[in-house]
């Protein structure tokens, strides 16, 4: 059994204004992004200039933000929505979505391809590589705000949440999510994508190996209190949600690595 790091929640205290670790890595997953994005601009075969940068970089934390909030009402918490319409807006009662900021990533994406007349797919295919920063980064902070942790275990690496009113030992499983989809999927996406590529792969294989890691990873987390399990008595709401995105993303890729063989003559 592992007891859980003494981590103030809060990083820095200024007067009445509070930093907390959680806004700080969103923070920094946003920067992080926003340099990978600038070093990767100044490539030959970069959709984007460099100074098209910050405004991209905006796009998305826009969407990130926005389709987080609104995607986690949706797909987590429709009812209280519908009894209280203006708790959309109340973010810091807290709730994200990652399903649902994926979604107002493609949208900001599509809105600032048209906006500087470039191919939404390669706009797609550039920014894929920057998002496992926010994801990793952002899975610290859950664990540091001791959110969405594991399961009961017995294994030796079983943690013990001080907030956990039961205090189980638990898996940790935000950090097995920061293993994941935060180092495990940058690194195969930043060497993937060093290489030239057919359209939509990149984004395509962000898709299959995200769904299959958050998949996999619900197996050992605890599922919402107030949803349980969706299907089976073993299937949970995000493990529902990862099927759509694994299935597109195989679709995608069988099409695109097929689509020049079927251009060929003969």
């Amino acid at each position: 059994m592992i007891e859980f790091p003494q981590i103030d929640p809060v990083l820095v205290s200024i007067g009445p204004l509070q930093i907390h670790w959680y806004g700080a890595m969103y923070l920094l997953g946003f920067l992080g992004g926003f340099w990978l994005a600038r070093v990767r601009s100044k490539l030959p075969n970069s959709p984007v200039k460099p100074e098209q940068i910050e405004d991209l970089t905006l796009y998305v934390a826009l969407g990130v933000v926005l389709g987080g909030r609104a995607g986690y009402v949706l797909f987590y918490n429709f009812p209280q929505f519908l009894e209280d319409p203006l708790w959309l807006f109340k973010v810091w009662d807290g709730g994200m979505s990652f399903h649902g900021g994926l979604l107002g990533v493609i949208a900001a994406v599509w809105l600032y391809a048209r906006k500087i007349n470039k191919p939404f797919v390669s706009l797609m295919d550039f920014s894929a590589p920057m998002v496992p920063i926010g994801l990793g980064l952002g899975r610290l902070g859950n664990f540091i705000n001791q959110e969405l942790w594991g399961r009961p275990t017995d294994s030796a690496w079983g943690m013990v949440f001080p907030r956990d009113p039961e205090g189980l030992p638990r898996h940790a499983s935000q950090l097995y999510e920061f293993a994941l989809e935060g180092v495990v999927l940058f690194v195969v996406l930043l060497w993937f994508s060093r290489s030239p590529r057919p359209p939509y792969t990149v984004s395509a294989l962000f898709l299959v190996l995200y769904g299959c890691f958050r998949f996999a990873v619900e197996f050992v987390r605890e599922p919402d209190i107030h949803l349980g399990f969706d299907l089976f008595n073993w299937m949970t709401r995000g493990q529902i949600l990862c099927i759509p995105m694994i299935v597109v993303g195989l679709g995608l890729l069988i099409w695109a690595y097929k689509k020049p063989a079927m251009k060929r003559p003969g």
